[in-house]
């Protein structure tokens, strides 16, 4: 954001002239970032503004500051002592070297040294004061030497002087150029030739040459300015106040409208009309840095730009504005003006002032009306003053009569059709009539003691209103004498500086909520919606209110423009003028109290608490609308540093370096009215952006893409003429390249394939696995089905064998039954008888006892029952005997000693006998029961 100091201010004392000065913008050397003194000033074709500056080249684009030091200097002295720009291109001059500067593709200047490039010798200490251009040819002037270039041709001419060579001066293209205590001389064909070696030039320094009415004119430092007329120095001796021999003239400049701004030592700058007379005089009071202006330049928008010793001024003189400054508080707050009498009068705070129209005089103070002036207003030719302590008329610039001594006359309303004039005041109305061609109080509209400021007649009705406590109807007699009835109209709704006017012969009641028009038929209020919404798209920030010397027209701010609001010519719908401005400009304007006269045509005054403002209404001038430049163009990888862009081309971009910084500018100088931007990128914004006064804009990690940025501005209310664009295009990150889009497609095309063959091969062992499972499946179910038959087949066998085991068990037990009983016959038989037939009975029994048939009987028996019984226990204990497998097969079956007996045919002893001998042969452990080892086996 660029700092200034804009500067209302103007020289006015009751004991001095007063001038309606041009808007003055200073800048400090803070604001530029340089050294104070400002040598020499110009401008390029696209508008910039370049200063010889103490630290280097100075450019202001409008909205910011650039300085550039000159490279290389001998002695890093950068200090630049002159300026001159030809096209787009700027030659400056400096300490011991001159050169040219261009802008490079990135938007900046490259310097190029002149005698380095031409092979020229600069003399030691040499400065170069002044530069001029005739034709083609470029003139450097030092103290000692004038360098002529001709740099198409690269040709150098040098003009020697053993005298100091003050200044060089172009005038209407001949070269003029004075030598110390030699007089001035001009150059003609490459010769010297004298003009002038008069006393007076020789005891005086020049410092400007111009021409007025095709008369040579030398302007001196110190005897003022003398005209070159048959040879002989005459002295100008204009119609001026101001005695130029008294002032030290330091530069000059002839304006286009050939008047003369002439530039001193501690008097800031004086403006005179071509016939002398002063136009204003701008100083230190009125808004310079500084009193001594060492350059003066009228840039091509006809404005006036200041080199000082302190920094920089801008002299608008192309504005619609003026100012007028009280810095004395002689005169106070201004509340009302008019022009009367070919006067112009000011009502302010301190009482009544007048001065001459259209002329520099001071504003003299009328003798009576000290206090506060609220209104001033012309009724029958006569000028009516509003005061705080009564009415007074005023007539030949003096109080003419003192009508009415009661406090506080706000307004004056005439009645039509009578001698009568209403009046409003601090406690109700009153009436003023004319007779005999003179006005006088007449009388108090009594019951009613509101403050009455704004009001409207209509009839015999008066509206009556008050911003706080409302909006008042009142009924008056015929005659005006009597009130009749009164009421509070609460139909409106009441909003923020309301104001009661008349305007296209309607009556409106105007506030922050709208307006609200008098029915004439029904003599109610019905809100105005057209006029609501006429002003509604410009935002008024103040009511409707009247301008002065001017019933048909009204005005009002609005945001940054002032409304001039007058009737339609060919309709009805009123005619609205915006005349920009910055509000923030006005500050000064008492609000409440804003007063605005109409003093010409197309002039007003504006009332502010320091004087006043003069605004101008119309149509820009045509070389007022401006152009919008982008200035640079930088481009950064995020957190890094930036770098600058060829603004002379497209750019085509890293994908990383996708942070763009843009700054643009217009060159608007010194005016008050608001610069805004608005921009788009395309290709990323979804249009243009709203107005702003910023003149950069960033945009951060941007996407691939092609852009194009673009700016609009506006002056005011006018569009710049151009749109400023630039082209760009960031690129793919390299894995989103087309190669690398095209790898991926065939990474892609073989990945399909790959997942295809994947998918079908894992679809494969899918249905191989489904098949191995139901192959499984149907195995398993196969091995349930043969294991249920196996089980069925165990069941079968377990029940066979249970079978055959009852069937072993029932021969054992038939077998021992029958051994038992035989015994029992053969015990018998021995002990009856030992006869032969009961011996072979004996014999018999034995021999069924010991039967072999019946082992093997058994053993079949047993051996179905337990199958590979009697062999595991022969291949585990190979030394056992038959005998001793049969008593291993009853014990088997778990058969006790006394069974066995009988089985074996022995007696019980032997019985226990052989148990204890096979237990030997199986050699169990003493503690090992025979019986179960065998049962677990």
């Amino acid at each position: 954001m660029r700092l200034f100091k804009l500067s209302i201010c103007f020289f006015i004392s009751l004991i001095a002239y007063s001038q309606e000065n041009p808007i003055v913008m200073s800048f400090t050397p803070e604001t530029y970032g340089a050294e104070s003194q400002n040598w020499g000033i110009t401008q390029t074709d696209n508008e910039f503004m370049y200063f010889a500056n103490n630290s280097g080249l100075l450019e202001f684009n409008g909205s910011s500051w650039k300085l550039y030091p000159v490279p290389d200097n001998q002695i890093n002295n950068s200090i630049v002592r002159s300026v001159k720009a030809v096209g787009d291109k700027i030659f400056s001059g400096s300490y011991m070297d001159f050169g040219i500067w261009s802008r490079n593709k990135y938007g900046n200047l490259d310097y190029e040294s002149i005698p380095h490039k031409l092979g020229i010798l600069i003399q030691e200490e040499e400065q170069f004061w002044n530069i001029e251009v005739v034709d083609n040819l470029i003139l450097f002037q030092s103290l000692s030497r004038i360098y002529i270039i001709d740099l198409q041709k690269s040709l150098v001419t040098i003009i020697e002087s053993d005298d100091e060579i003050s200044k060089i001066f172009n005038v209407e293209g001949v070269i003029y150029f004075t030598k110390k205590n030699k007089g001035v001389y001009k150059i003609l064909n490459g010769d010297t030739i004298l003009v002038s070696n008069s006393n007076k030039i020789m005891s005086s320094k020049i410092v400007g040459i111009s021409k007025i009415d095709n008369k040579l004119v030398f302007i001196t430092n110190n005897k003022g300015v003398l005209f070159l007329e048959k040879n002989k120095l005459i002295d100008w001796r204009p119609n001026s106040t101001i005695d130029l021999n008294r002032i030290v003239i330091y530069s000059f400049l002839k304006l286009k409208d050939s008047s003369l701004v002439l530039g001193t030592i501690s008097n800031g700058i004086i403006h005179l009309n071509v016939d002398g007379s002063l136009k204003y005089n701008i100083d230190f009071e009125k808004g310079l840095n500084n009193n001594t202006i060492l350059s003066l330049f009228q840039d091509k928008k006809d404005n006036l730009w200041l080199g000082l010793d302190i920094g920089v001024s801008h002299v608008n003189l192309s504005s619609r504005f003026g100012t007028y400054n009280d810095s004395s508080g002689q005169i106070g707050t201004v509340y009302a003006s008019i022009i009367y009498d070919n006067h112009l009068y000011l009502g302010t705070n301190q009482g009544l002032f007048i001065k001459q129209k259209d002329f520099d005089g001071p504003f003299n103070f009328i003798a009576g009306t000290s206090g506060q002036v609220w209104k001033l207003k012309m009724i029958d030719n006569l000028l009516f003053c509003g005061h705080n302590k009564g009415t007074l008329i005023i007539e030949d610039q003096r109080i003419k009569t003192r009508i009415f001594d009661a406090n506080g006359s706000w307004d004056f309303k005439k009645i039509r059709n009578t001698n009568l004039i209403l009046q409003g005041n601090y406690k109700g109305l009153h009436v003023l009539e004319k007779s005999s061609d003179k006005w006088s109080y007449s009388h108090k509209i009594e019951g009613f003691d509101i403050s009455s400021r704004f009001f409207q007649i209509f009839n015999n009705i008066v509206y009556v209103n008050h911003e706080l406590r409302g909006f008042f109807k009142l009924e008056l007699s015929n005659d005006m004498k009597t009130l009749k009835n009164y009421s509070l109209i609460d139909s409106i709704e009441k909003g923020s500086g309301s104001n009661f006017i008349k305007f296209l012969d309607e009556y409106l009641y105007s506030s922050s909520n709208g307006f609200y028009r008098l029915e004439k038929a029904s003599m109610k209020f019905q809100k105005s919606n057209s006029l609501s919404e006429i002003f509604k798209d410009y935002s008024p920030t103040t009511t409707l209110l009247d301008i002065n010397s001017s019933e048909n027209m009204k005005w009002c701010f609005s945001g940054n423009n002032i409304l001039i609001v007058s009737p339609g010519s060919l309709s009805d719908k009123p005619v609205i003028e915006q005349i920009p401005i910055k509000y923030s400009n006005f500050r000064n304007v008492v609000m409440g109290f804003e007063n605005l006269t109409k003093i010409d045509q197309n002039e007003f005054i504006l009332g502010s608490s320091n004087g006043y403002f003069v605004l101008r209404n119309g149509n820009p001038k045509l070389d007022n609308i401006y152009e919008v430049n982008i200035n640079s163009i930088l481009s950064s990888v995020k957190n890094e540093t930036k770098q600058a862009l060829d603004l002379t081309s497209s750019s085509s971009l890293h994908y990383k370096n996708n942070n763009l910084y843009f700054n643009f500018s217009i060159p608007k100088y010194g005016d008050v009215v608001d610069t805004k931007y608005s921009y788009t990128l395309e290709g990323w914004s979804q249009g243009w952006s709203n107005w702003s006064s910023d003149t950069s804009q960033i945009f951060e990690n941007l996407p691939y893409g092609d852009y194009i940025f673009k700016v609009k501005g506006k002056v005011g209310n006018t569009l710049t003429l151009n749109e400023a664009s630039f082209p760009l295009a960031i690129n793919r990150p390299w894995y989103l390249s087309i190669s690398a889009i095209i790898v991926y497609i065939i990474f892609l095309f073989l990945g399909s394939i790959s997942i295809h063959n994947i998918y079908k091969q894992y679809y494969n062992r899918k249905e191989k696995a489904l098949l191995i499972k139901s192959q499984k499946e149907i195995a398993l179910s196969e091995l349930e089905s043969n294991q249920k038959l196996i089980e069925l087949k165990n069941e079968k066998l377990e029940i066979d064998i249970e079978g055959k085991n009852r069937e072993l068990a029932i021969s054992t037990m038939s077998l021992i039954k029958k051994n038992e009983f035989l015994s029992t016959i053969k015990d018998a038989l021995q002990a009856e008888s030992h006869s032969r037939e009961i011996s072979e009975v004996i014999n018999i029994i034995d021999k069924n006892l010991n039967n072999t048939d019946d082992w093997k009987l058994f053993k079949q028996a047993f051996d179905n029952a337990d199958k590979g019984f009697l062999k595991l226990v022969k291949n585990k204990h190979q030394n056992l005997t038959p005998n001793d497998l049969k008593l291993c097969a009853y014990l088997r079956l778990n058969l006790s000693s006394k069974e066995i007996a009988p089985l074996l045919n022995i007696s019980f002893r032997s019985v226990e006998v052989k148990r204890y001998r096979l237990r030997k042969k199986l050699n169990l452990p003493p503690k090992s029961g025979l019986t179960s080892y065998i049962l677990s086996l």
